[in-house]
């Protein structure tokens, strides 16, 4: 499994209804995209992170890996802003995007805590049986459930392929490595087609008609946790418009 769909299982938030957490990271990322960007969002990022790591107890360690890499795209992002092109061949240093890439990099980088939030505490197999009841086609959720349990499949797949290749000394020079770079994604592809198949040839012998049954556990929101949820959200915009008054 995925590192952040371990931390989702592991959360001590895994046993709360998703409606729960929805309200929490949608709601703030809500404000990150609406209020003011500064302070804004650095106040509902840090809201996102003390609760990540706080409540939601998702190791520091944890939060760097899965967020380094949305971090990196946020930046190569940002960078294009700062830079013109006066001719065909002239580019410049411009220094009146630097508060677009500013405004730009600080409310991705608020929204993307908002969604780890969410992702962290809440499995996706907790998710897609919700959103059907809720009007969801069930050929999306469907869909999206079997891309979901293939993905781990293939991610093993990658893991046996490499793990062959590198015994049999297939990433010793750059050339062998692009040689097993090549196999492995052929070797990838076919157990995938092949995987594939033979999941539409065991859901056709059980009688699939468009629609797996999946039994989730009944819960009701807490009460609790919904008004504490809205008045934390009604103290971040309170905090932002303070900040902004005072600035």
């Amino acid at each position: 499994m995925l590192a952040l769909d371990v931390a989702a299982y592991a959360s001590p938030w895994r046993r709360r209804h998703p409606v729960e957490k929805a309200l929490l990271a949608l709601g703030l990322l809500g404000c990150a995209l609406l209020l003011p960007p500064w302070p804004g969002a650095l106040v509902v990022g840090l809201t996102a992170a003390v609760a990540l790591l706080g409540p939601a107890a998702l190791p520091p360690r944890l939060l760097v890996r899965v967020a380094r890499t949305p971090l990196l795209f946020i930046l190569t992002g940002s960078v294009p802003m700062l830079v013109a092109v006066s001719g065909p061949t002239q580019v410049r240093w411009a220094p009146e995007g630097l508060a677009t890439a500013a405004t730009t990099a600080g409310r991705a980088c608020a929204a993307l805590l908002c969604l780890l939030l969410f992702a962290a505490t809440t499995p996706l197999a907790d998710v897609l049986p919700r959103l059907q009841r809720l009007g969801v086609p069930s050929a999306v959720t469907e869909v999206a459930a079997l891309i979901y349990r293939m993905l781990f499949l293939l991610l093993e797949s990658v893991h046996a392929v490499r793990q062959a290749q590198a015994a049999r000394l297939g990433y010793r020079t750059w050339a062998s490595t692009y040689r097993s770079l090549a196999g492995q994604a052929g070797a990838v592809f076919v157990r995938a087609f092949s995987l594939a198949r033979r999941w539409e040839e065991g859901l056709a012998l059980r009688g699939y008609t468009g629609s797996l049954a999946v039994r989730t556990e009944v819960r009701q929101p807490s009460a609790a946790f919904l008004v504490v949820t809205v008045l934390l959200l009604a103290a971040v915009v309170l905090a932002t418009r303070m900040l902004v008054v005072l600035g």
